[in-house]
């Protein structure tokens, strides 16, 4: 298996309340990027900052690649995509099993291309991953693995997305409540005066969500 570069803040002192929380940075970005939330994590969290495997010039990396075409369209490589969902999953129970947390102490928290991993994680392995928060990203349904076997239960989801993102439309991010209804996953949709980041209020709200997670 492949073994994703890392960033790590070992909890000060690990506790039953303590969690596993992996970040995943966006496309053209590192693992560096996310772990600047880490000192706002509760100390006796264990963060693991990952870094994509694909290098796409000096410090940036992508999940997968992004393609366009003569008139300027996205496509996203789904094959790449899929590989990196799976890699993902393998990576976090690799630290499952070697720090000692279960499935239910897992949060993985992704922005943009994360985040659209991130839900690619609860929706195709609900076991492994139960908790995320989507972070100004949106449910890519094309690179999810749905199965009559897979329980949402134990599923949470914290959504978050800036109304004037150019990145990526708020009216994908809004597709996404309504699939996670249908699906009976508990979730939380916020939408902020914002574009293509985490506002100050999106963040102190996902300090709140941590909390009942």
């Amino acid at each position: 298996m492949t073994e994703l570069y890392t960033l790590e803040r070992a909890a000060t002192e690990k506790n039953e309340n303590s969690r596993l929380i992996f970040l995943i940075h966006g496309y053209g970005s590192n693992e560096e990027d996310l772990f600047g939330f880490a000192p706002e994590l509760p100390a006796n969290d264990h963060i693991i900052s990952l870094r994509a495997p694909y290098d796409l010039y000096y410090g940036s990396f992508a999940w997968y690649a992004i393609n366009f075409d003569a008139n300027e369209n996205k496509f996203s490589d789904l094959v790449q995509a899929a590989q990196s969902r799976d890699l993902l999953k393998e990576t976090i129970e690799r630290y499952q099993a070697s720090h000692g947390f279960s499935a239910d102490r897992t949060v993985v928290i992704g922005f943009s291309q994360g985040a659209i991993l991130s839900y690619a994680l609860a929706l195709s392995y609900p076991e492994t991953v139960p908790n995320i928060a989507a972070l100004s990203g949106y449910l890519n349904t094309e690179i999810v693995l749905e199965t009559k076997e897979n329980s949402f239960e134990k599923t949470r989801i914290f959504a978050s997305h800036g109304i004037v993102d150019q990145v990526i439309p708020i009216d994908w991010a809004r597709k996404a409540p309504e699939k996670l209804t249908a699906l009976g996953i508990r979730h939380e949709f916020h939408e902020y005066a914002a574009g293509h980041g985490v506002a100050p209020q999106n963040f102190f709200d996902l300090l709140d969500w941590l909390k009942k997670v």
